[in-house]
């Protein structure tokens, strides 16, 4: 028998019932399913006022409008609590209302419109992100040098960051490069390895960096870019290694000198501001010692006019007392006089002994000095000129 043939009975190949049977009744679906419900929720009065199983359409009616309206209410207050989030104070919130972009909520406690109308996106905005970039680049003077760079960023606009950029670290990366060869390759060799310019090298790509991505859009902040290495490429090195040494060489003999010449300029404007303030506190000496030698001559002259004989007698017996006041020998007269001489040793001793230091410093100039046993003796000239010998 063929597959399309009826079997016996009026009933199909497969042995199912009369064929003449149509497809289930849909009104008769949805009372089973009345029923199914009516049993989950109690038993319900139909409309005879009997007790069935089931009703007519919608929900059973052994729930009631109160309890229909208790369920809505609930599932409403559940709905609307699951809208409830709270934004961390390193993070800020992007709110997306049928998936475009709304607002940026800031840390705390905020509500949004729960889903499926709409959704919150948390942002780490104070989160520094870095990478490496490692590349063989072409200085201005056509040489190659070995750079490693280092980029530190983080997110500064969620909105932008998530929407305006497909992808925003490859575009930072991709600025990074273009920016570093552009500075690499106006600056000579010499100057990108020396230690002392990467700082410069580096602000420069910062600075390039930063307005490529304002430029672009990414919503990334520049936070800092340092130089990790620099350097001459491998077939190079050791005679740059040896430029850098002697360098470094030169830098440290010209501290050396400047050091030097830091502590021997004070000592020789020192010497040279003393040397001037002795010289003038000599000329004000001389000065003062030529006013007063003057001024003691012209008091002398005024004397001299008023009584000439007097005042040359004083000026003589003056000098003759300085002078023979610093000398250690006494001259005598013994042919005048027939008195006894005495000579008082004692005191002749204690002035050789204050004198002593004096005659040491003539004998280092090769003076030489008067003999302690030659006969000593006072000469003393009065008033009149005369000498009058005592002993002592």
């Amino acid at each position: 028998m063929a597959w399309n043939q009826p079997g016996g009975g009026d009933r199909d190949p497969w042995g199912g019932g009369n064929r003449n049977d149509g497809p289930p009744d849909l009104d008769e679906v949805v009372k089973n399913l009345q029923k199914k419900l009516g049993g989950l929720f109690g038993k319900s009065r139909g409309n005879g006022g009997g007790e069935s199983s089931g009703g007519g359409g919608g929900f059973p009616s052994g729930i009631g409008g109160k309890g229909v309206a208790a369920l809505l209410v609930v599932a409403a207050a559940v709905w609307a609590a699951s809208g409830f989030y709270i934004v961390q104070p390193a993070e800020r919130g992007v709110v997306l209302r049928f998936g475009a972009f709304g607002d940026v909520t800031q840390p705390g406690p905020n509500w949004h419109i729960p889903y499926p109308i709409e959704e919150v996106i948390k942002v780490n905005v104070d989160n520094v992100e870095n990478f490496q970039v490692e590349a063989h680049m072409l200085t201005r003077d056509e040489n190659i040098v070995d750079l490693e760079l280092k980029v530190q960023y983080r997110i500064s606009a969620p909105e932008t960051y998530l929407f305006r950029d497909f992808a925003p670290e490859k575009t930072i990366r991709d600025a990074t490069e273009t920016t570093l060869r552009e500075v690499v390759g106006q600056n000579p060799l010499d100057s990108i390895i020396v230690s002392e310019n990467r700082s410069q090298i580096a602000d420069a790509v910062e600075q390039g960096l930063r307005t490529l991505v304002e430029r672009y859009q990414t919503g990334l902040e520049i936070v800092g870019v340092n130089i990790q290495r620099a350097g001459a490429p491998p077939a190079v090195k050791e005679a740059f290694d040896d430029v850098n040494k002697a360098r470094e060489d030169k830098e440290r003999f010209e501290n050396k000198a400047e050091a030097y010449a830091n502590e021997i300029v004070p000592r020789a404007r020192g010497a040279s501001a003393r040397r001037l303030e002795d010289a003038k506190a000599y000329r004000a000496q001389v000065i003062a010692e030529a006013e007063g030698e003057s001024a003691r001559f012209l008091s002398l002259l005024g004397e001299y006019k008023r009584a000439p004989e007097v005042t040359r007698q004083r000026l003589y017996l003056e000098t003759v007392e300085q002078v023979y006041s610093d000398t250690s020998k006494v001259v005598m007269d013994t042919n005048s006089s027939n008195n006894l001489t005495y000579i008082p040793l004692d005191q002749l001793m204690k002035q050789r002994t204050r004198t002593a230091p004096q005659q040491e410093q003539f004998d280092d100039l090769g003076t030489t000095a008067a003999d302690p046993g030659d006969s000593q003796a006072t000469e003393r000239v009065d008033s009149r000129g005369s000498r009058d010998r005592r002993t002592r």
